[in-house]
C-alpha cells in the first residue's frame, strides 16, 4: 500500500487557542474531506488560505454540493454545470483529486436516473479528478449491474461504509470509505475491535491508496485513536480512570438530570468508557444493569451502579 489516509469530515471543530482550526487540525491528521463544500461554495480566496496554512503533504478531497444531487436530482442543468467548474477548481487550488459526490435515499438509482449520471458525466469536464460516488438507500451489494458498469467505465471510486460492514462493489486502486457507525445517524463510537476490524478490510485488500474519513460524534478522538493504533500497536485509554470512575468521567461531559434509565441509556449509552487498562466498552452495556426508576443526579447513579456490580 502506497498511502494510508486518516482525517474527518471537516476541521471547524477542532479548536486549539491561537491556532487556526486548520493548523491545528493539520498537526494532528495528513487528510481531511472538505465537508462545508456540501452546504455552501466558498470563495476561492478563502481556499487558496486553507491550502497555504498546511503542510505540502496534506491531502484534501472535497464534497460536491447538495444542489446536484438534491436539487437538480443529477440533471446537467446549467446551475449544476457551473456547480461543478466551481467544485473543479476548488480541488485544483487544493491539489486534491477526488471529489465526492453523495446522493440522497430518496434519489433511486433505476434506468432513468442512471442515465442521468452517464448524461452528467459526460457532459462535465474534471480532468484528473476522480469521483467517489456514495449511493444512499442501496447496500453495496443490491446496486444495479449498469450502474456498477458506469461507475467503472468513468473511472468513480465507490464510496462505502466499512464501520457498517460494507465492500465497494468493485475493485478499484482506491478505498474511499466514510465512517459514521452502527448507531442513528452517527451517534457512535466504534470499541477497539471495531477499529481493528476496519483497519483490518482497509489493509487486506491491494489498495494504492486507502482514504478513512471519520463522522462519530467524536470524529476527532476515534480517528486519533485509530492512528496512534496504527503507529504503536496499542490503543490509547479513553479517560484518566477506569472501572466505575470512567463511567462518571464521560457521563459528567454532558448527562442532563433528572432522567430515567432509558433515556439516560439513548443520549449516553453510545459513548465507550474504559472498563480496565486494556478494554473500553459502551456506557450502556453498564447502564442497563440499572433499576427502572428515575436518577435525580449523577452520583445516585455511580452509586447504585457500586451495590450492583460488588
Amino acid at each position: 500500500m502506497k498511502e494510508y489516509l486518516i482525517g474527518t469530515g471537516g476541521w471547524a471543530y477542532f479548536q486549539i487557542p491561537g491556532l487556526h482550526p486548520l493548523v491545528a487540525y493539520s498537526k494532528a491528521f495528513n487528510f481531511v474531506e472538505v465537508n462545508s463544500t456540501f452546504y455552501e461554495i466558498p470563495p476561492l480566496k478563502q481556499v487558496e488560505k486553507w491550502r497555504r496554512i498546511v503542510p505540502q503533504d496534506f491531502q484534501f478531497t472535497v464534497r460536491a454540493h447538495k444542489s446536484i444531487t438534491h436539487k437538480h436530482k443529477l440533471q446537467p442543468t446549467r446551475e449544476t454545470l457551473q456547480t461543478f467548474e466551481k467544485l473543479r477548481k476548488i480541488c485544483e487550488t487544493l491539489k486534491a483529486e477526488i471529489i465526492h459526490l453523495q446522493t440522497p435515499p430518496s434519489l433511486k438509482m433505476e434506468k432513468a436516473s442512471i442515465k442521468t449520471l452517464q448524461n452528467l458525466i459526460s457532459t462535465i469536464n474534471l480532468g484528473k479528478i476522480r469521483i467517489a460516488l456514495e449511493i444512499r438507500g442501496t447496500p453495496p451489494s443490491q446496486l444495479p449491474a449498469e450502474l456498477v458498469k458506469t461507475m467503472q467505465e468513468h473511472n468513480m471510486i465507490h464510496c462505502i461504509d466499512l464501520s457498517k460492514g460494507e465492500t465497494p462493489a468493485y475493485k478499484t486502486n482506491i478505498l474511499y470509505s466514510r465512517l459514521f457507525g452502527k448507531g442513528r445517524h452517527n451517534i457512535y463510537q466504534p470499541t477497539d475491535q471495531e477499529l481493528k476490524e476496519i483497519d483490518n478490510k482497509a489493509s487486506r485488500a491491494k489498495f494504492e491508496k486507502v482514504i478513512l474519513s471519520f463522522h462519530f460524534v467524536k470524529m476527532y478522538k476515534d480517528a486519533a485513536r485509530l492512528k496512534i493504533y496504527k503507529q504503536t500497536g496499542k490503543f490509547p485509554r479513553i479517560t484518566k480512570s477506569t472501572g466505575l470512575s470512567s463511567l462518571e468521567e464521560v457521563l459528567r461531559e454532558n448527562a442532563r438530570f433528572p432522567t430515567t434509565k432509558q433515556e439516560l441509556i439513548d443520549s449516553q449509552g453510545w459513548k465507550l468508557f474504559d472498563l480496565t487498562e486494556v478494554k473500553a466498552t459502551h456506557v450502556r452495556d453498564f447502564l442497563q444493569k440499572l433499576p427502572e426508576k428515575r436518577y435525580n443526579n449523577i452520583d445516585q447513579v455511580i452509586d447504585t451502579l457500586h451495590s450492583i456490580t460488588r
